[in-house]
């Protein structure tokens, strides 16, 4: 293993959710048509409750006014439909970044086609063709393009230039990774400073997945993964090791020097806290007396 103050730079690993390209398949399977119909009767479901009980409570107190006129009916009627189908969704799938209670219910999220999170502009297109396609077509539009595109696509969706995707997923249950006992030696004196961290997140969603991916596609991806992450890694692994236990000595290696190193800032830490209790110049070490503990300090 490397000194730790040369891997340092290995502490760098990005939390980032890659969905483009062939990640795609890793880290972001469309959802179905079903499932998104059935987000669907959820939201607008409560939605239509909402905005009945709204409506029944806006007649209740508008009948007894003898003084409500009808263009105050209508402005308070037209209120109340922008807040409940526009305003209301349009702010709930912005602020959530792509959800709702539909979506949060069945584990959805709406991403951009590139994988990146919606903004106001996607979420307001989305909206106002839902209003035509959902509303004014009593969702007919919407399930017939859901049903003949390819990531489950409505209309608002293909102009918005956005999908849903299948949110929770499921990886707690993928086995540990670990060195492959051939490549524990090469793995050891490996530099793995150039390994970006987004590459090294695809190469191990791919590792945890690698058993539900269809045979061809896993070989192809796993070999060109191995490729990838090659070029960042020196020296190259032995001359033919298979790309799916190359993948999982670098990266099995590059979390036991991560955890080395978080280990190693601990300890320094721990002992520069026991350093700073002391009194200046060793005076309490001098005089007899036990140095200076914080907790003897919190009263004040």
């Amino acid at each position: 293993m490397e000194d730790g103050t040369t891997a340092s730079s290995e502490r760098m690993m990005e939390e980032v959710r890659i969905v483009t390209g062939e990640a795609a398949l890793l880290d972001a399977a469309p959802a179905s048509a079903a499932v998104r119909m059935l987000s669907g009767l959820i939201d607008y479901g409560l939605m239509m409750i909402g905005l009945s009980v709204s409506l029944i409570t806006l007649v209740s107190l508008l009948r007894p006014s003898s003084a409500a006129s009808e263009p105050l009916t209508f402005i308070a009627v037209s209120l109340l439909l922008l807040t409940w189908l526009i305003a209301l969704p349009l702010t709930i799938e912005t602020v959530s970044q792509g959800s709702s209670v539909g979506r949060w219910v069945l584990g959805l999220r709406v991403v951009r086609d590139d994988g990146g999170a919606v903004r106001m502009r996607h979420s307001l297109v989305r909206v106002l063709v839902g209003s035509i396609e959902i509303y004014a077509a009593l969702a007919t539009l919407a399930i017939i393009s859901c049903t003949v595109t390819r990531r489950g696509k409505r209309l608002g969706d293909l102009l918005a230039g956005t999908y849903v995707v299948r949110d929770r997923v499921e990886t707690a249950a993928a086995p540990p990774i670990l060195i492959p006992p051939e490549l524990a030696s090469w793995a050891e004196r490996a530099d793995l400073r150039a390994l970006p961290g987004d590459l090294a997140l695809v190469a191990r969603t791919f590792l945890q997945r690698a058993s539900t991916i269809e045979p061809r596609s896993r070989e192809r991806i796993g070999a060109e993964l191995a490729a990838s992450i090659s070029s960042s890694v020196s020296p190259p692994p032995p001359e033919g090791t298979h790309p799916e236990r190359f993948l999982a000595a670098v990266l099995a290696e590059r979390r036991d020097r991560e955890l080395a190193l978080a280990w190693k800032d601990r300890q320094v830490a721990e002992s520069t806290r026991a350093r700073m209790a002391l009194l200046p110049h060793g005076v309490g070490e001098q005089e007899g007396i036990p140095p200076t503990s914080p907790t003897h300090n919190s009263a004040f």
